[in-house]
Parts: C-alpha cells; structure tokens; sequence
C-alpha cells in the first residue's frame, strides 16, 4: 500500500495527465463530452486526408488519430492540446517513404511507422536532454517559406484528386507535368471536380461564416450521401474511399533494413524539431490562458511517447494541431477527457462504422488538405519580410525554393545551412562605432547618427558591439587603427568601449597584445570601458594583462573620459560644466 501511494506521488512527474485525470471533477465531465464529440466531426475526414496526402491508405490516418489522444492523454501536461497527423508533416512523410517504398503499399506503411518511432526518440531525447532550443534554429523566416512551400507541394499533390486523375510521385515538378498532361489529353472527370471544387468552397465558406459549426463533417456527411445515393462510383466513374478494414490496429514493429532507418533518420530529426516548435508554442499559450504550467521537456517526452506508439500501431508522425486544438477549446473542453472521448468514438467507428466511408468521395479528402494548407500559407508574411529586412527574405525565400524544387529535407538543410553563415557573417562583421558626446544628452553615441558630436581632443572612443574571437580580431585591430588614423585631432588614447563584449578568446587576446604594442609604439595608450568582469578575468588567465596593464579599465565611459581629462591637460569642456 505505501508502494502504491509513493507511485501515486510521483505522477505529475512522469505522467501529467493520468494524475489530471485521477483528480477529475464531475462538473467537467458534459463539458468534455460535448466537446470530444466535436472535435471527432473533424478529426476523422482530416485523419484519412492527411494519410492519404502523406502517401498511404486513408485508414492508417484513424490509426494516427486514435493512439496519440490516448497517450497524451496520461503522459501529455497541457489540458486540452490535441495531437494527431498534422498537414506540416505530410510532404515531409511523403518525400521520405515513397521513394523507398517504390510503389509497394505495405512497405510504405512499414516506413511510415518506422519513421513515427524515430521521431518519437529524437523528440524523447530532445526533451530528457533539454535541447529544445535547437528548434531555434528553424527561425520565422525558414518556418514562413517552408510552410508556403509545403502548401504549393501538398497542393499540387491533391489536385489530381479533386481533378479525377490518377495521382503520381515525385517532385513539385513531376506532379505539375503529370497534371498538365492529363488535362491537356482530357483524362479529367468532370463529376469529380465538381464534388471537389464544391466540397472546398463549403468547407471554406463555412469556417469563415460559421465557425462553430462542424462545417467539414457537413461537408463528408453530405458528400458521402450524395455518392452513395446516386451510385457515383459506377454511374460518374468517381473515384471515392472503398471499403476500409474493420477493427483497431494490431501491434507491429515495423521490419526495415538498416539501410532504410538511416535514410530515414535526417528527416526523423527535422520532423522532431519543427513538432517541438509548433507544440511548445501551443502548449505555453494553451496554459497561459488556462492559468497553469506546462514543463517543455515533458511535453517533447509525451509527443516522443505519442509517436512511437502511434508508429507501433501502423500509423505515421504525429504533431501538435493548431487547427483542431483550437476546436476543442472552443467546445469547451475542460480536460483531455475530451481526447479519450474523440479516441473511443474514433474506436467504435473502426469496430462498426467504416462501412459508412466507403463511398466518400476521394476529391473531398483532396479538399480537405487543400483546405488545410491554405489556412497556414502565408504568402503576406514574405511581402512584409521583403519590405522589412532583405536578408531574411532571402532565408525565407531558399526555404520555399529548396523545399519546393529540391526536396523537403535538401531544402532545409541548405536553408539552415545559409542561416549559420549568417550568423557567422554578423558574428564577422559586427557593428562598431567612434563615439562623441552630444550637447544636452547623456552618454556618448554613435558619430555616424550624430555627426554635430564634439570629441574629446586626443581621445578616441572605439565601441565594438560583439565577442571577440578569432573570426573578427583582425577587422577589429583594422578599424580601431581607421578611427585613429581618421580622428580629428592626434590620438594620445584609445578607449574600447567594450560594454557589449562577453567574451575574447586565444587568437583575440593575442591579437589585442599585438595592437598594445603597435599603439605603443604610436605614443598611444590603451584602455577599456565597461569590460565584464569574467572577460577581464579570462585575459588575466591568458597572461595577456601581464602585457597590457592591470590598471587600464574603466567601470563606464563617461568614468573613463574624466580618467583622461586627469592624466592629460586637454582644452575641452563638457555641455553640463559651461
């Protein structure tokens, strides 16, 4: 008994939820019940659309809806976040499996899982390592123009549907040639693109007009209907759903070559940090709003759970969901009793209901994800990015071209890998200025926004606004002997303003010890103001101060202006002393 009550004690650690739910209050119950009905309306059209967007069977996308609302559910700490196949994802799964799976079904289905469970491991470890922040990485202007390019790719992948074609693999390219060639050779069905194009501007009238309203189970329910009744599939030659298997899922461990794992791994890892970015930004709004605290590492530990489940059971990667999420909060939703609820409503319908699918015409899952990917486009994003900041419309647009023409995972490596030579640029060239003072204002600034700035004869005021390191030393020693070479009056003493500095490595100690001496040689003294005392501490370490001085810094630069004016009788007077 006390073993079982020790047990009791540490659930909120490992198990946020399961101890939610041994607290749970009666008055929540109708609440979630309402509300898990709701969300099932579109958790089960956007589950088989997302699947068969990802290049699988519709049903494996109930699979991927049913298990992760019963794992969050015990191990996730948000209340009310849902989790299940996400549109983001879809292009990424797609480009990852088919090519592998080389037409074979079964096989993408095994690659599919196993893809589930190794970004089900990556997130546990991103979350148990507390390496969140390497989701930092994928920076707003990468994630803008990956979205729009995985809206044009999933786009283009869904329109043969909606167009009664056949559908194909392969890039954006591929698919827009094999589109044009059936239309141009007339292989269109006319009722098709009737019922999708319809399909799609009720589902989008409806969200804007009447959002409350289950507009996409209104839109199956009455397509389905329509389908059946008037026997499309034979009279109109529809395409639509067919029978799908009956039951939950079975247990498998998906048996993959070594081979494939690896090819697999990369795009693992991408799908774990851009889960990680779009579920901690949910979750955190999803508490504040709620008035509790969610633990980033445990909800990486749940979504990581999640996954590998969901990959266990025959399903495919999973994230948090911006668009159902939002419905269950707007039902009311109390507690992840509502995703219990959507998993056994989804569970009764793989047990008795999947025959009610099977004339549910494939043009209106096409819509559904064409949908999907409209709502998270964001062409107005990259306008405002040109008009605001040019280099980072430029990471924004690599992210869309090399997501679109090259591939999902090529693109965004190449998109990250522009993102760190950026960063190195800056850390290169960082900002520097001459500072002077200006009348009737405090402080010293910056004399190329203030040219009327008087200087102090003699002193040379050097601001650099970066680390020191062995990238930069030598364009810093440049410019400091630019500023004295341009000042306006011989230099007597250079002061770094080095309020900014966090840290000088080897190669900069040295490189500082070398410009002490050639300013010695000058007749120029060296100094610093607003050195951190660790940074100060790591030149002492270097010997570095043994050279240089030990009495050379100044706590703030107006201190280190007067320290000057006392050891050199200089014609200058200050705006507050006339």
């Amino acid at each position: 008994m006390h073993a079982f009550w020790k047990t009791i004690r540490l659930l909120p650690g490992w198990a946020p939820g399961l101890s939610t739910l041994l607290n749970y209050q009666s008055a929540w119950l109708l609440r979630d019940l309402v509300a898990g009905l709701a969300l099932t309306a579109i958790l089960v059209p956007v589950g088989m659309g997302y699947a068969e967007a990802s290049g699988l069977p519709a049903i494996h996308g109930l699979y991927a809806t049913l298990i992760p609302l019963i794992v969050y559910a015990i191990f996730g700490p948000s209340r009310i976040l849902v989790l299940g196949p996400d549109s983001t994802l879809t292009a990424v799964i797609a480009a990852l499996i088919l090519p592998l799976a080389a037409g074979s079904v079964e096989r993408a289905v095994l690659l599919a899982g196993m893809l589930a469970i190794l970004s089900g491991v990556c997130s546990m470890l991103i979350g148990l390592a507390r390496l969140g922040l390497l989701a930092d990485l994928l920076s707003k202007p990468i994630r803008i123009g990956f979205l729009n390019a995985i809206a044009l790719t999933v786009l283009a992948g869904q329109l043969p549907k909606i167009l009664g074609i056949p559908a194909t693999a392969g890039g954006l390219f591929d698919q827009l040639a094999h589109l044009l060639q059936n239309l141009a050779s007339g292989q269109s069905n006319l009722v098709a693109l009737l019922t999708g194009c319809t399909s799609l501007a009720l589902i989008l009238l409806l969200a804007r007009s009447r959002p409350r309203w289950p507009g996409l189970l209104l839109v199956v329910v009455l397509a389905t209907g329509v389908s059946a009744w008037f026997d499309l599939a034979d009279t109109a030659h529809l395409s639509v759903l067919g029978r799908l298997p009956q039951g939950l899922p079975h247990w498998q461990f998906p048996l993959v070559s070594w081979h494939d794992v690896l090819q697999l791994l990369p795009g693992a890892i991408m799908i774990s940090l851009l889960s990680f970015t779009d579920t901690s930004v949910l979750s955190r709004a999803l508490a504040q709003r709620g008035g509790y605290r969610v633990s980033q590492s445990q909800e990486m530990v749940a979504l990581g759970l999640a996954n590998i489940a969901t990959g266990l059971a025959q399903g495919f990667a999973i994230s948090s969901s911006a668009s159902r999420t939002p419905v269950a909060e707007a039902a009311g939703a109390k507690t992840q009793v509502t995703g219990l609820v959507g998993a056994l409503a989804i569970a009764l319908l793989l047990v008795w209901g999947t025959g009610w699918l099977q004339s549910l015409p494939n043009a209106v899952l096409g819509a559904v994800v064409i949908a999907a990917c409209l709502s998270f486009a964001d062409v107005a994003g990259m306008r405002q990015m040109y008009r605001q900041r040019k280099v980072e419309f430029a990471l924004s647009l690599t992210s869309f071209v090399g997501v679109a023409l090259i591939g999902v995972i090529e693109g965004i490596f190449i998109t990250l890998a522009m993102t760190m030579l950026v960063l190195l640029w800056n850390a290169w060239h960082p900002y520097f200025a001459v500072l002077a003072r200006v009348d009737r204002t405090k402080g010293y600034h910056d004399i190329t926004r203030h040219p009327e700035g008087r200087r102090v004869p003699g002193l040379v005021l050097f601001r650099w606004d970066a680390q020191l390191f062995f990238a930069n030393g030598e364009i810093f020693q440049e410019q400091v002997q630019r500023a004295i070479a341009t000042a306006l009056t011989p230099t007597r003493r250079l002061v770094v303003v080095a309020d900014a500095i966090t840290d000088i490595d080897i190669t900069a100690a040295d490189m500082l010890a070398s410009l002490y001496l050639d300013l010695k040689q000058q007749g120029i003294e060296l100094w610093f103001a607003g050195l951190k005392g660790q940074v100060k501490d790591r030149l002492k370490n270097y010997g570095t101060l043994d050279l240089i001085g030990h009495d050379i810094f100044a706590p703030t630069v107006g201190n280190a202006v007067n320290l000057y004016r006392t050891h050199h009788a200089v014609d200058w007077k200050d705006w507050d002393e006339v």
